[in-house]
């Protein structure tokens, strides 16, 4: 891999961080259509500050994208591309062109055209290290190690080296997806035991760091691991808590039926 964050610049200022949280409140991932909506009102808010409204279009784009409404999302962020910002700094223009390779790079990985979507990626690395933008480098690299299969570990290495070097609570979280995107990555490769350590090094970030979401999912996954080797009592025993805190999740559910009929037919009948 050529490209590198040797050229990251100092931890993103003030108003980057305001920016990145004012994206944040609007974003709610289970309901697309909501966030478009947020979206779309702050993008067409003359008042707002043309940069500000460049990056809540790239938001907007990814909501329509997630939506599958493909040409749609890349049909904003082409007029984005094309669209002059003489006010933009160097820094501005550079973190608007990071933010749109990222959201490129989704629309190509979710319709499955890797080839399309790694130099995306790539390229969004580069661009965020020349913004000076932590968050949108950690972004790309855990896309990166969701994408570019042969290389998923020496892209979640650079984002642990990165993260090693911060102390804002908001980076510190993307420990979480790296971790249990490299986790997910070794299971799928037969190496259940290094993924139950990232899966576990997953629940410390989420616990430090992240949402009761990310939290409930890192440990869903140690439950997961934990089944595949055949450590069935921890695994129903840690789903059985996770079911008592979300009984309508349905992914607990049908751990605790595997687990279960495990558990069962491991039992010793009388005929033994």
């Amino acid at each position: 891999m050529e490209d590198t964050t040797d050229a990251l610049h100092a931890d993103p200022s003030r108003h980057r961080e305001d920016e990145q949280q004012a994206i944040d409140r609007l974003w709610d991932f289970a309901d697309p259509a909501t966030s478009e909506q947020r979206f779309r009102a702050v993008a067409d808010d003359e008042a707002v500050p043309t940069h500000e409204r460049a990056v809540m279009t790239t938001q907007l784009a990814r909501a329509v994208g997630i939506q599958r409404r493909d040409d749609e999302a890349l049909a904003l962020l082409d007029d984005l591309e094309a669209a002059g910002r003489a006010d933009e700094t160097p820094e501005e223009a550079a973190e608007l062109r990071a933010r749109i390779a990222l959201e490129r790079g989704r629309i190509a990985a979710t319709a499955e055209r890797f080839d399309e979507a790694v130099p995306l990626f790539t390229k969004a690395v580069r661009e965020a290290a020349l913004a000076g933008s932590t968050f949108l480098v950690l972004d790309a690299l855990h896309m990166l190690a969701l994408n570019d299969a042969g290389h998923e570990e020496e892209w979640a290495t650079e984002g642990f080296d990165i993260l090693e070097g911060v102390r804002d609570r908001r980076l510190k979280r993307w420990g979480v997806a790296l971790h249990n995107n490299l986790g997910w990555t070794k299971h799928d490769a037969g190496d259940a035991v290094a993924a139950l350590h990232h899966f576990e090094r997953a629940v410390e970030a989420a616990d430090q760091y992240g949402t009761a979401g990310q939290q409930h999912v890192a440990r869903w996954s140690v439950g997961r691991a934990l089944r595949t080797l055949g450590r069935t009592g921890e695994a129903l025993e840690l789903q059985r808590e996770l079911a008592r805190a979300r009984p309508d999740d349905t992914y607990v559910q049908a751990e605790i039926e595997a687990l279960t009929a495990e558990v069962t037919e491991a039992e010793p009948t009388i005929e033994a």
